[in-house]
């Protein structure tokens, strides 16, 4: 072994399980000590720090609960897997939230508790590098700090640009953008640089509220207007004056309600529901859709008049698989606020950081937010693992993980392998590249076709029955 085997400590006081365990992960290419007693895996503890720790819960001298509060002090970053034979609801729920990073029962077998803690040990040794992209990106996080926005892929900086184009001016603009993207975060930065940032910034989702509802929202009511409607009452165009309004979803909206916000912008006036005398409001309006306003106005579907009076200004928002290398910044940024406020520092491993690269995220920032919450609920310890994401998203990455494993290696003599080896892994390597057709695999190799059948047949290489259109079996 060397100085960078994982060392993990067991401590159980069955001595053949003890045995059992030691001798098993040593196979499994870990560094092992194994004591008999809670007691003795604290002190073990106290003189070394482990990779990871392997303990029973039930023990006579120190049980894992013991041990688990213990090391919480003396290594709070040190992985613990509790195992018993005596498993439940209730002592699996207390387990974790004592601290303890996984609980498995007994019996188990020992692979699966090694891959386990390979996976513990390789998310603590990611710590470092993690700590170093923060620190890295902190000036980042400070600089936008004041909008929440983040991403420097060239798409984001010329959504920047178009926001602090629009900011200089009053001119209604429009967002659009697949769900997710953040276009209401867009609205509040335009907001925030503009002349009107010291006024209201007021947005209203008009998917969520029927035409009438809509209607009074926006502009009021006077006192019997309606039944129900029993005072005056102010609309969100009165409340958003000398700010801005920012009117999400637009493309739910109907043509009647179109009209009447259309005679807004026009004459910059709102008129209450039931009040004669319309009041001048001084509102810039933002206006958002994740469909395309241009084409529903083609088709007759959205007035045209209302969309060009919306987009003096338009801002297209990129979704978030177009972004490159801001999915690892917006990560960062979801994990470092969800790790605030007095609350563990949180953590990606290497893992989760390809999943997350992997999935396409069709709900875009929203989804990958959501996401990161869901796992943040389940990390240990402050780390993230790839059991901790939502299961669509980890089983695209272990499919994945599993088609790299099993494709045929590009460097067939990466490990410089014995030669019969190197034979099976060109002739996979071929049969792979031929499509699986015999035939051609045996002419890329200067070989007759009865030769690759036998060569597949002795290095076990399944291949189709069906030949791709070749001729029929030769004779031997």
């Amino acid at each position: 072994m060397n100085r960078d085997t994982p060392h993990i400590l067991i401590a159980d006081d069955d001595r053949a399980i003890r045995m059992t365990l030691e001798a098993g992960l040593a196979l499994n290419g870990f560094l092992v000590t194994a004591v008999g007693s809670g007691r003795e895996a604290i002190e073990a503890a106290r003189r070394k720090r482990f990779a990871a720790v392997v303990c029973d819960i039930f023990m006579p001298d120190g049980d894992g609960m013991e041990v688990v509060r213990e090391l919480g002090v003396i290594s709070p970053q040190t992985p613990i897997v509790l195992i018993t034979a005596q498993g439940s609801i209730d002592l699996t729920v207390q387990a974790l939230s004592e601290g303890a990073s996984d609980f498995i029962a007994k019996p188990f077998e020992i692979g699966v508790l090694a891959d386990l803690l390979r996976r513990y040990v390789a998310a603590r040794t990611e710590i470092a590098e993690t700590e170093e992209r923060e620190t890295a990106g902190s000036l980042l996080f400070n600089d936008l700090s004041r909008t929440g926005l983040v991403g420097r892929s060239p798409a984001m900086v010329a959504v920047y640009k178009l926001i602090a184009q629009a900011a200089r001016t009053d001119a209604t603009a429009l967002i659009m953008g697949e769900s997710g993207t953040g276009k209401e975060l867009v609205a509040r930065a335009i907001h925030q640089f503009s002349a009107r940032s010291n006024k209201p910034f007021i947005a209203v989702n008009c998917s969520g509220l029927t035409d009438t509802l809509l209607e009074s929202e926006l502009f009021g009511y006077m006192k019997g207007a309606f039944t129900g409607a029993t005072n005056d009452r102010p609309g969100l165009f009165e409340a958003a004056d000398g700010g801005t309004l920012f009117l999400d979803e637009l493309a739910s909206t109907s043509p009647a309600f179109q009209a009447s916000l259309l005679r807004v912008l026009q004459s910059g006036e709102a008129r209450r529901v039931g009040s004669p005398t319309p009041r001048i409001v001084n509102v810039r309006v933002i206006g958002a859709s994740n469909v395309s306003l241009r084409v529903l106005a083609d088709n007759g579907n959205f007035r045209p008049d209302l969309f060009y009076r919306l987009s003096v200004l338009s801002l297209n928002l990129p979704p978030l698989r177009e972004r490159g290398d801001d999915l690892d910044l917006l990560a960062l940024h979801i994990v470092r606020r969800l790790g605030g406020d007095g609350r563990p520092a949180l953590r990606l491993t290497r893992e989760v950081t390809d999943a997350i690269r992997s999935y396409p995220f069709p709900g875009n920032v929203r989804e990958l937010e959501n996401a990161l919450t869901h796992a943040a609920a389940l990390a240990s310890k402050g780390q993230i693992t790839l059991d901790c994401l939502p299961e669509h998203i980890a089983e695209v990455a272990r499919a994945m993980k599993q088609e790299a494993t099993t494709a045929p290696p590009n460097d067939i003599i990466a490990d410089w392998p014995a030669m019969e080896e190197l034979q099976r892994r060109y002739l996979q390597l071929m049969l792979a590249r031929s499509g699986g057709n015999r035939s051609r695999a045996a002419s890329a190799l200067g070989l007759d076709r009865r030769t690759v059948q036998r060569m597949l047949a002795k290095y076990q290489i399944p291949s189709s029955d069906d030949d791709n259109g070749d001729s029929h079996e030769e004779t031997p």
